[in-house]
């Protein structure tokens, strides 16, 4: 006789690994990365296809609560929505790195942390040099100042398997400080209308989920409604609604309440976020952000010598390696703060054309300084796509040098240690 119910158990149990093993793939930023790639090119074939149309008609699509000013379309439900998400990741991550990672150090995150600040700097300053004098176009000023958390960090795990770890450390460390930066500048330059009774009331929400993660509650269904509301009031008030997801990640607790082995709370909601980030919220919005018709070679000349795309493309590909590199030396060479020693110049330089990697908080700031659909803001995502790539590349290729000399170096000490059983390495390499 057959048992429908046992069968449904011995299959749940079968399932769970299979959808544990799914997300621990989902956390690498290798697969976060690739996905966010699928999905951007598949939004430029859609978008330069016989069926364009269908792409941009499908952007449009509306839905949502029209009570709650919520009839918003796919498109801004991917940008307003998802990438809050994205934000609230980026929130515990940066709560983590300042309250426990390498942030806690002023010594060891002053280097990082100010390169962070000089390509935030450098970029917005190139920018605004070759647009000055058009008042509408300096609106884009933040474009290229964003670094791609998910795209920098996939190239460097597929590039860099020699490199230091050290490497990586510092640009997650920049990563998340430009995030800080780039969420900054948008809530203080690219809200509009502001309206102070929504921001206020949505103090209650974030409050009452403040008291409930800080008494280390995890349980969804109180903790998500919460989260929601202080969203939608956000989203009211004019404050652009991804900047609810950061203040939600600040207010979980990193350190755990009692002494012992195992995740805080920020760890542990990162565990379990981070998968939807990466699969669900990033890919989702590049795939509505970054279709754009080119229009062959003559169309992507034409978006190429807009001032606008010239200062984003040289935001990207010279403001940033510069600002990066620029801050990083000065503050090595006239503070305390001292490089990695696992690191060389020629590791930061890489690292530093790595940082023009700036996709989807670019793609969003481009949206929010021109607004989405314009021709402009064609523009802008041509022109973000084309720093990006080259940015890539770049780096691409002086960190895949970097990481054959030092495969060349760890093999050379494995060598030496077979045959005199003490490594002998050449410095000078580096």
């Amino acid at each position: 006789m057959s048992n429908p119910g046992g069968r449904q158990r011995l299959l749940g149990r079968g399932s769970w690994p299979e959808t544990a093993r799914i997300a621990d793939v989902l956390r690498k930023e290798t697969v976060g990365g690739a996905l966010l790639l699928v999905a951007a090119v598949a939004a430029l074939a859609w978008a330069n296809s016989p069926w364009s149309e269908a792409y941009f008609a499908l952007g449009k699509v509306q839905v949502g609560p029209e009570a709650l000013h919520l009839h918003l379309t796919l498109g801004a439900w991917a940008a307003d929505g998802l990438l809050a998400i994205f934000f609230f990741v980026a929130g515990l991550e940066l709560k983590r790195e300042f309250v426990a990672g390498d942030l806690r150090d002023p010594a060891r995150a002053a280097v990082p942390v100010a390169a962070a600040v000089g390509g935030v700097l450098v970029p917005a300053l190139l920018y605004t040099a070759l647009n000055v004098g058009r008042s509408r176009d300096i609106a884009g000023w933040a474009i290229p100042t964003a670094t791609d958390i998910a795209f920098a960090l996939a190239v460097l795990a597929i590039i860099g398997s020699h490199l230091p770890s050290a490497l990586r450390t510092f640009l997650l460390t920049l990563a998340v400080v430009d995030d800080l930066l780039a969420i900054t500048i948008i809530a203080i330059f690219y809200t509009r209308d502001l309206q102070v009774g929504p921001l206020l009331l949505a103090l209650i929400p974030l409050g009452l989920f403040t008291v409930a993660v800080q008494r280390r509650v995890r349980s969804w269904w109180l903790l998500l409604p919460l989260a929601v509301a202080t969203w939608t009031l956000v989203h009211a008030s004019g404050v652009h609604a991804t900047v609810a997801g950061i203040l939600l990640g600040f207010a979980v607790p990193v350190v755990r309440r009692s002494a012992g082995k195992g995740p805080g709370l920020a760890e542990h909601f990162e565990h379990r976020w981070r998968p939807l980030s990466a699969s669900v919220a990033v890919p989702v919005f590049a795939f509505f952000a970054a279709g754009v018709t080119v229009g062959g070679l003559s169309g992507l000349s034409s978006a190429l010598r807009d001032p606008v795309a010239v200062g984003v493309v040289v935001g990207l590909v010279v403001g940033k390696p510069v600002g990066v590199l620029a801050a990083t030396w000065l503050v090595a060479r006239f503070t305390r703060a001292e490089l990695d020693v696992d690191l060389s110049w020629w590791d930061v330089l890489g690292l530093a054309m790595l940082a023009g990697v700036g996709f989807t908080v670019s793609l969003l700031i481009g949206e929010l300084a021109f607004g989405a659909g314009t021709e402009r803001d064609s523009h802008v995502k041509v022109a973000v796509l084309a720093g990006t790539v080259t940015a890539a590349a770049l780096a691409g290729i002086l960190l895949r040098a970097r990481s054959n000399v030092y495969q060349r170096l760890a093999a050379a000490e494995a060598a030496d240690a077979d045959q005199n059983g003490t490594p002998d390495t050449d410095e000078s390499d580096r």
